[in-house]
């Protein structure tokens, strides 16, 4: 979180967007987005709980990410 804050600083009002990939879950992403990432790219925690059979956790992990990133960002 600190690199981002360091890196969204660096970055000023370039035109330039903040990507973070790896480890966001709905615990991290209002952190890193409240650091300065734009961009969040979640891997496992969209995935867990769910399987090709039973693909319903997907949206809703999906929704949880979402949600709590961009209610951070307010």
């Amino acid at each position: 979180i600190d690199k981002v804050r360091s890196l969204h600083a660096m970055i000023g009002d370039r035109p330039i967007l903040v990507e973070i990939d790896g480890g966001v879950t709905p615990e991290t992403a209002p952190l890193v987005a409240a650091a300065g990432a734009d961009v969040l790219v979640a891997g496992s925690a969209v995935f867990s709980g769910g399987s090709v059979a039973n693909p319903a956790p997907y949206g809703a992990n999906i929704r949880a990410i979402r949600g709590a990133a961009e209610a951070a960002r307010v």
